[in-house]
């Protein structure tokens, strides 16, 4: 049911790092309020509540989700965790907001999917840059005949450990571990974005640490003769860009999965004769962005399976080329993952 003034009722599960960031959005959103804060070891929730200006804390997953007065879940656990805890917030009717990776495989995210539509709540994948004004600026562009037909998307996510954390959920694969998971989510979600379907066929390769990929390069090939191509990994200096060439001109975003200069996220396009325009937009926290966005999708009554898709998608084309670098072969995506 529609009601555009309701106060959208928020609790975390987990007490992980990324927590801190939504939980600043949720109390920068309109309308929204963080009510509870979960952790399995009462103490720490207690500490975290009294720390980031929650009014409650619980010591179980099980009793946030049980609560009357909550509407909606932010989940940063472990990806090993986040299809059990998915489908049981979904049970409990609230809505989901969950970290990347979606799932550990494509199946299990379609459950989540699957599930969450039974159960009438919003499922989407916690990837904050897709809500900030300047990816609908962007899309805008990219869907106007302005770059010409489109040719190559080429991305890249990257940061350098000093020293290898060897405890880091990150390098487990059993946990959900990996540069392609934790980093190449973004890289092949933004190709989907782009180019708004799934590719035909894909290859990886990987650099392999304690059986996870700490890094990773891919390749993915489209319809209409178009490729995209990402690297992502542990161990090389903080990259985040994509570029989208057309046979007119090209896109460029050297910061798009969160701007270097928070008050003057910018995009560039060039026309081939080195000649570059830049285009400076609105600047609100991305964060904020997200939870707004979720928060308008609770109030409107309709839920919106574009982000549950572009996430199970994503999912999809991750897990192929997880098994294309372990198998070094090209994996045609329809024999892989039918329909």
């Amino acid at each position: 049911m529609k009601d555009s003034n309701r106060t959208v009722r928020w609790g975390i599960l987990g007490t992980a790092r990324i927590a801190e960031k939504i939980s600043i959005a949720i109390h920068q959103a309109d309308n929204a309020e963080l009510s509870c804060i979960a952790s399995r070891d009462p103490v720490k929730a207690a500490d975290w509540a009294q720390q980031h200006h929650v009014k409650r804390s619980v010591g179980s997953y099980e009793a946030l989700l049980q609560d009357p007065n909550i509407d909606a879940v932010y989940i940063p656990l472990p990806p090993s965790m986040h299809g059990e805890w998915t489908v049981r917030a979904a049970k409990a009717g609230k809505h989901v907001l969950c970290e990347k990776p979606l799932a550990l495989n494509v199946n299990q995210a379609r459950e989540m999917r699957r599930v969450c539509l039974e159960n009438q709540v919003q499922l989407m994948d916690g990837v904050m840059w897709y809500h900030h004004p300047r990816a609908h600026e962007m899309l805008k562009l990219i869907r106007s005949d302005e770059l010409g037909e489109h040719r190559r998307f080429t991305s890249a996510f990257t940061f350098c450990w000093d020293e290898v954390p060897e405890n880091d959920l990150r390098l487990q694969r059993d946990l959900g571990g990996g540069s392609l998971g934790d980093l190449g989510w973004y890289c092949i979600g933004a190709a989907l974005w782009a180019f708004n379907e799934l590719p035909q066929k894909v290859f990886g390769t990987a650099r392999p640490y304690n059986d996870v990929d700490y890094n990773f390069s891919g390749i993915m090939w489209f319809t209409k003769n178009r490729i995209a191509s990402f690297d992502c990994g542990f161990d090389v200096s903080m990259r985040k860009w994509f570029e989208l060439a057309g046979t007119e001109g090209s896109l460029l975003c050297d910061d798009f999965t969160r701007p270097w200069e928070k008050q003057k996220p910018a995009y560039y396009v060039n026309d081939g004769n080195g000649n570059a325009t830049r285009h400076e937009t609105g600047n609100p926290l991305q964060e904020t962005c997200m939870i707004n966005h979720f928060c308008d999708i609770i109030r409107s009554g309709r839920l919106e399976q574009q982000w549950s898709d572009l996430g199970i998608n994503t999912q999809r084309v991750l897990n192929a080329l997880d098994y294309s670098a372990r198998t070094e072969t090209v994996v045609n995506l329809a024999d892989f993952f039918p329909t």
